[in-house]
């Protein structure tokens, strides 16, 4: 833990050296969705490699650099691309950028993703504002020593998703004209996709939809005081009674058919705030 501590204060220090200043609203673009980050009006583009002890993606459609710049009227930095727990990271090194830029004076977290659809009321290409999760990756980025300073021992996760950002998310799709659906994210290990049998069960246990991300950080954004917002794309539907193949191509071309959506409705949303 000495060591890990070491490595995100090094990686603070290196990037409060190379930034003037740390914007507030952080954006984490997830599976399909870098592209969202081209809109941006950027100021600096640091690679991840470039960063001391970040993590790099070893996923063909995460970018991999962290955006400082302007979108909706106000100045973020965006994570084009993340780490995944299946990549054989553990939940602190897929954390790690998150608690740095937290560390630096962040104070919203903007977290997207592609998701499995497994409300049968729900369309490819839908909207999902998250709610709430269930985390089944079997690991917590907090276990371990507590550095009090970065935030309490037992962190209440009651309202992780902020219930203000969430009101301006509806808000903003009311005057974009998107219909938006809310629910519940479930967080599994992957790579493997589900079962029939596992889409049951993640179904029973309460789940709107499923993915291999963002809780991990969410967990992480509760802990260091940020206020989250989640948003899913809806990439597939599946009927665990009529179940059809879940193939990663149509997951990424259904998140990239969203991308124009999520993108207008972001910067809305954004300006909002």
């Amino acid at each position: 833990m000495d060591d890990y501590f070491r490595r995100v204060e090094e990686a603070r220090d290196f990037l409060a050296a190379e930034l003037k200043s740390v914007p507030e609203i952080l954006l984490i673009l997830g599976t399909g969705l870098s592209g969202v980050g081209e809109r941006i009006e950027a100021e600096r583009v640091i690679p991840y490699r470039e960063i001391p002890h970040f993590p790099v993606s070893t996923v063909e459609s995460h970018a991999g650099e962290l955006v400082i710049g302007r979108f909706g009227g106000k100045r973020l930095a965006a994570f084009r691309g993340r780490f995944h727990y299946y990549e054989g990271y553990s939940t602190k090194e897929i954390t790690l950028p998150l608690r740095v830029l937290s560390l630096l004076g962040a104070k919203i977290l903007i977290v997207s993703n592609a998701a499995g659809g497994l409300n049968l009321e729900f369309r490819p290409g839908d909207l999902m504002l998250l709610r709430d999760h269930i985390n089944l990756i079997p690991e917590n980025p907090l276990r371990g020593p507590n550095r009090e300073d970065w935030g309490p021992r037992f962190p209440d996760l009651s309202q992780a998703y902020s219930p203000r950002l969430r009101e301006i998310f509806r808000r903003a799709a009311r005057e974009v004209g998107e219909e938006i659906r809310e629910g519940v994210y479930v967080a599994v290990p992957g790579p493997s996709l589900e079962t029939p049998a596992e889409t049951r069960f993640l179904r029973l246990i309460g789940a709107d939809a499923v993915g291999m991300s963002t809780v991990p950080e969410v967990i992480v954004a509760v802990h260091a005081g940020l206020e989250v917002l989640g948003v899913s794309v809806i990439a597939n539907v599946n009927d665990p009674d009529h179940f059809r193949p879940i193939l990663l191509e149509e997951v990424i071309a259904q998140a990239q058919a969203a991308e124009a959506r999520l993108t207008r409705l972001m910067e809305r949303f954004i300006t909002l705030l």
